[in-house]
């Protein structure tokens, strides 16, 4: 076993020891997602241990394949045992933040046909409400963007369209959509704020994981804990 170098690593060393022999299992995308890759393909050397795995990502499978992790294909599946991934906030009711990375629609895919859907953090992720840090992003077909703004603006939003990392240009998902940054009055409850976004025409996919996480495990200091 490779030296524990942070917190990270510390809870995705924990959340890859559950994994049970024959699973299916959902790779997230990010730092933490690739400490738990890492994690498993040591198990699978050592142990020999027997699972396939199913990546939200590119960059988790390409990161799974380059371990020599069993990949399936996420058309070819229905369900599966456990989904790990990382989070951007988590609020005391669980619901969560997610979607600073470009593959909302995979990640919330697969956490929804999860048994088990495993939540990695520390505890700088710790909110008391959604979009208490970040803003919530909001993925949108390219055509629509503005009548969605629009319908956002609505219901008390304001936001804009994010910029790619060399903002000279808008940022695109790996399904082509664009995405829109908002933040919105702090009344409005994950919940609320979830079922006004999923009733948008245009909206593909939002960053509120409401009711979806099963376990959320927080690393301090190198002791792992659950939520």
């Amino acid at each position: 076993m490779s030296e524990i170098i942070n917190d990270k690593q510390s809870v995705a060393i924990h959340a890859a020891n559950l994994v049970e022999d024959g699973m299916l299992v959902g790779l997230g995308t990010g730092s933490t997602a690739n400490y738990f890759i890492e994690a498993l393909a040591r198990r699978k050397q050592e142990e020999q241990l027997q699972f396939s795995t199913v990546s939200s990502s590119v960059v988790s499978m390409m990161k799974a394949q380059q371990l020599g992790l069993d990949l399936v294909a996420i058309e070819h599946i229905r369900q599966l045992d456990l989904y790990v991934d990382g989070a951007d906030e988590v609020s005391p009711e669980m619901s969560l933040l997610k979607g600073r990375g470009f593959d909302l629609v995979k990640e919330k895919l697969l956490a929804k046909a999860s048994e088990q859907f495993y939540v990695l953090i520390d505890n700088s992720k710790l909110v008391i409400r959604i979009g208490e840090v970040f803003p919530i992003p909001v993925e949108v077909t390219p055509f629509s963007w503005q009548m969605v703004l629009r319908s956002l603006q609505q219901i008390g939003g304001e936001g804009e369209l994010r910029k790619n990392t060399a903002g000279d240009g808008l940022a695109i998902t790996s399904h082509g959509s664009l995405v829109l940054d908002m933040t919105f009055d702090s009344s409005l409850e994950a919940v609320e704020l979830n079922m006004e976004l999923n009733a948008i025409p245009g909206v593909v996919e939002h960053g509120i994981f409401y009711q979806l996480a099963t376990h959320v495990f927080m690393a301090k200091d190198g002791v792992v804990v659950e939520r």
